[in-house]
């Protein structure tokens, strides 16, 4: 995976909570916790989930870059900051100061949809981590 290639993450990866995936410096945060109809979540569902961003956005001492895996991630940690979406156009591999020591960094998702049609590939993906890793 590329978090490992980045060091990031050690074990595979293989969707059970026992499968002995470490992470090393690095947690993973949805913007929106519930699985909708055809991943494509309400505007009301991404409110209800900010709050369960904006708590380890505001509380995690040592972050220093926030990787926002398309969109809606993009827009949601924006709004978990108090920031103005207008201010912070998305665009895979912008890198936006969002607070004295924070960065945020866009990527497009790597849904296998998007990997399917190209639109990310696993070397345009491992360029943003090794980015995130600059400011670490």
């Amino acid at each position: 995976s590329v978090m490992a290639e980045a060091g990031l993450a050690h074990g595979a990866y293989e969707g059970d909570p026992a499968d002995g995936l470490t992470l090393n410096g690095a947690i993973i945060i949805n913007a929106v916790r519930c699985v909708p109809p055809a991943n494509r979540p309400t505007p009301a569902e991404i409110r209800a989930c900010r709050p369960y961003l904006r708590g380890p956005l505001q509380t995690l001492p040592s972050l220093r870059a926030v990787i926002a895996l398309g969109r809606i991630a993009h827009d949601a940690t924006l709004d978990a900051l108090g920031k103005r979406r207008s201010e912070y156009r998305f665009a895979h591999g912008a890198i936006f100061g969002v607070g004295e020591r924070l960065i945020l960094i866009d990527s497009y998702h790597c849904s296998r949809y998007n990997q399917n049609i190209g639109r990310i590939t696993h070397k345009m993906l491992g360029s943003v981590f090794q980015k995130a890793l600059e400011y670490r």
